[in-house]
């Protein structure tokens, strides 16, 4: 069964998540663990957890994904805040923990003016001082590549790995479609969607890309701008869609919509994803 979801609110507890996904029509999902502006996260109890998972396993909704908050830099110069960072990312990867969710995912941060190589370094070393909990994978997501962000080449995803203490194991991918678009890998041709495969496969591995973020783009490839737009009403269009949801190497993996909430929404975007499969 394919797995396809969106990012729903936590506003009235996890187990309304669940329902809330349902709703929409997916049956995997994402969700933040507090404000995605802000540092705290919201205590997870024992309770509210089961009832997460119960809701989870009775409506087979998932896997879920944590998406870590906006601000984790861990490609930052500045100690302080990296500091933050890695507290946060902490308490987040325990928060999935506690709720059973078997992966969490962030981007990687700003170099801020340290340079790029410096940014990749710093987010490596400072993978290597988290201890992810069993049964959680991190997953780094690629980034448009907007300013000084790190993470836009899937090189630089890869070597973040390599530098640091863990392997995939620990560690994982997700790839957002718009980000990837937006850092100039297309996919509206066969010839560019076997690239882009290729591309993927001989950096990060294909195996170690465990969950996708499906999103259109409002701006045309290599312009580094992140702004998602309806499933093929942006640049990527329904052509570039229906080649990346139907390929081999990434139909069975779980993909999430974080698609514009105004108008269409969500259940919209599943719908004409699902439109889009090729056979199941």
């Amino acid at each position: 069964m394919r797995r396809l979801g969106a990012h729903v609110s936590i506003a009235d507890g996890f187990e309304a998540a669940v329902d809330r996904e349902a709703e929409l029509g997916g049956n995997c999902g994402q969700l933040f663990v507090g404000s995605p502006r802000g540092w705290a996260t919201s205590d997870v109890e024992e309770g509210a957890a089961e009832a997460f998972r119960e809701a989870a396993e009775e409506r087979d909704v998932r896997p879920w994904v944590v998406h870590g908050t906006y601000l984790i830099n861990l490609a930052t110069p500045k100690e302080d805040l990296a500091g933050k960072s890695l507290d946060c990312v902490r308490a987040e990867l325990d928060a999935a923990a506690t709720l059973g969710i078997p992966y969490y995912v962030f981007h990687p941060g700003a170099h801020t003016g340290a340079g790029e190589e410096t940014g990749v370094e710093n987010v490596g070393e400072r993978l290597s001082e988290l201890d992810v909990p069993e049964g959680v994978t991190l997953l780094l997501e690629n980034t448009a590549g907007k300013g000084t962000t790190v993470g836009k080449r899937l090189e630089d995803l890869a070597a973040m790995v390599e530098t640091s203490t863990h392997d995939y194991d620990d560690l994982g991918i997700c790839l957002d479609t718009c980000h990837l678009f937006a850092a100039g890998y297309e996919f509206g041709t066969e010839t560019a969607m076997a690239e882009l495969i290729e591309a993927v496969d001989s950096t990060v591995g294909v195996e170690n890309v465990h969950y996708l973020h499906l999103n259109d783009s409002k701006h045309p490839p290599g312009s580094e701008k992140d702004e998602h737009e309806h499933v093929g009403e942006g640049e990527i269009g329904e052509e570039g869609f229906r080649r990346f949801v139907n390929h081999e190497a990434l139909r069975g993996k779980p993909m999430v919509l974080e698609t514009p909430e105004d108008g269409k929404g969500y259940a919209w975007n599943i719908e004409r994803v699902r439109e889009l499969y090729d056979g199941d």
